[in-house]
């Protein structure tokens, strides 16, 4: 059984091989090394150890994605078995609908969806257009991310087609450091529901809005094609594989990063700035101001 030194060792040995700024690798190592000399970590369940942890590498990366997690299920450590984290999400989100709680038509003839997770596109892609099938007779439709605490890039693309006329907008480019190579993200040309390119949307945030959900929010709100009304979210905009350290204890390492195609940028360590900012629970009464419900 490794130790809390061995276990924070060989994170940074990862974090060193797949981290997608290479050149603050030295850093994060010499920081998190001098507290293993120093005994910092000695002690801690693993819980807090993850928690210290990840205190410790944000301090230094500032890279919302980089942490230690705590699993209380166990962990195949067989190097086979490695998959990045993909099965694990995958059977998460087939238990949950492939992350849409809940499809409303409210008065008004306003549609609502509640995503909660943003799937891959492959697995999540019947579901997807199953609620948008719901609302495409709707007169708006108001799309809730204030509980969507992440996701697929694949799947942050599906959703934002829907919106547009056709499969020609760039939406952005995520750029991978393990192959070196930039992946260019683009509408789809098929969907297997209706596209909704023509009416208002607007998206609800939170400071709780993470990762794939804010990538949907930016993506749309950059575009033009959404407004954005509620909190600044929480800001984590780097693409991120887990890699189990024990069989209770995994590394999350962002290992790529996502360029906008209009702002160049994204929304890294800032969050989404909403377009209509109020507290997150009166957000659903603001969008519904606005289009006059």
């Amino acid at each position: 059984m490794l130790n809390n030194a061995e276990i924070v060792g060989n994170a940074l040995d990862r974090i060193a091989a797949g981290y997608v700024f290479p050149d603050l690798t030295a850093e994060i190592g010499s920081a998190i090394r001098q507290r293993i000399t120093s005994g910092e970590y000695d002690g801690l369940d693993g819980p807090a150890l993850c928690e210290q942890v990840s205190a410790h590498l944000q301090e230094v990366a500032a890279d919302k994605h980089l942490r230690l997690l705590w699993s209380d299920e166990p962990q195949s450590l067989e190097p086979e078995d490695e998959d990045e984290g993909e099965a694990a999400f995958r059977a998460l989100l087939r238990t949950e609908n492939q992350g849409i709680r809940r499809v409303e038509n409210l008065d008004g003839n306003i549609g609502f969806i509640d995503v909660r997770r943003i799937p891959y596109a492959d697995d999540g892609a019947g579901a997807i257009g199953a609620a948008m099938q719901l609302v495409a007779g709707s007169f708006a439709l108001i799309l809730d991310l204030r509980e969507c605490r992440g996701g697929a890039p694949e799947g942050a693309a599906m959703w934002c087609s829907y919106f547009f006329a056709d499969d020609r907008v760039h939406l952005n480019d995520i750029y991978e450091r393990a192959s070196g190579e930039t992946r260019q993200f683009w509408t789809a040309a098929y969907l297997p529901a209706p596209r909704y390119p023509d009416r208002r949307v607007y998206v609800l945030t939170s400071a709780m809005t993470f990762s794939g959900g804010e990538d949907v929010a930016y993506t749309l709100q950059a575009h033009g094609r959404a407004t954005l009304v509620g909190e600044t979210t929480r800001g984590g905009a780097h693409p991120t594989a887990r890699y189990p350290i024990t069989e209770h204890v995994l590394v999350a390492v962002p290992v790529a990063r996502t360029v906008n195609s209009v702002t160049g940028s994204n929304w890294e360590g800032v969050g989404v700035i909403p377009d209509v900012p109020v507290p997150a629970d009166q957000a659903l009464k603001a969008a519904l101001g606005h289009l006059g419900a």
